[in-house]
């Protein structure tokens, strides 16, 4: 219940007021939790998602717009599993556990999060989900990367917890920019746009339908050297 009283209603609260508060414009931070979600938690943030998408189909003739951004794991954040396994190997662990020897991540960091947050504000046009092109890496080359001399026991996945995180699903109608996808929106009443421009002018393509980016199909990979070096604050 805590999950659904903050993920939905929550998100309905943030976008009566700013509704309200003619607040011009409001970009929700999602997971990729909420891409074919498995558990509750996924699911309400799914439901987060989709209600700020719709709400600008309440707006009216307010100027307020409203998008959602969607990233992977941060680096180093509270419960992640960089200051976990940083923790046994401190206490002196010599065996890191591993949930299974093929699950992969997207990894991003804090900063990077911000500033991609930042500069969809100026790209929105409303309705718009957000997902950068970040690398993936394989938790066993993260655990051995961390402790090069450490044993890693696989212990299997937990209920509720996917082997790749997936952030745009199969039927999601996708637009390819640069150095981001774009999901569009299902249904738009006002504000309608294709979505191959953004506001800033950068011009993107539209992908076929069945096009899935998950952290295990991904074209970019982190190698050990560069995963040290975005998490060296946090080791």
């Amino acid at each position: 219940m805590e999950c659904i009283k903050t993920n939905i209603n929550g998100a309905s609260n943030v976008i009566d007021a700013a509704l309200e508060c003619d607040v011009k414009k409001v970009i929700a931070l999602s997971t990729d939790k909420a891409s074919a979600p498995i558990n509750l938690y996924g699911a309400t943030k799914l439901a987060s998602d989709k209600l700020f998408v719709a709400a600008n189909n309440m707006s009216g003739d307010k100027e307020t717009i409203f998008s959602v951004v969607r990233y992977g794991n941060v680096i180093g954040s509270r419960g992640s599993v960089v200051p976990f396994f940083s923790k046994l190997i401190k206490e002196g662990a010599t065996i890191l556990p591993i949930t299974d020897f093929e699950m992969t991540r997207f990894l991003i960091t804090l900063e990077q999060g911000v500033n991609f947050v930042l500069k969809n504000f100026e790209r929105m046009q409303s309705g718009e989900i957000f997902i950068p092109k970040i690398p993936s890496m394989k938790m066993i080359d993260l655990a051995l990367a961390l402790c090069p001399e450490c044993k890693l026991e696989e212990i299997g996945i937990r209920p509720g917890e996917k082997l790749h995180e997936v952030m745009i699903a199969s039927d999601d109608r996708v637009i390819e920019f640069n150095d981001h996808y774009v999901i569009k929106p299902t249904i738009q009443f006002s504000k309608i746009s294709d979505f191959t421009t953004n506001a800033l002018g950068e011009k993107g393509k539209e992908l076929d339908i069945g096009f899935e980016y998950n952290s295990a199909n991904n074209s970019e990979w982190l190698t050990k050297e560069q995963f040290l070096e975005l998490a060296k604050e946090f080791l």
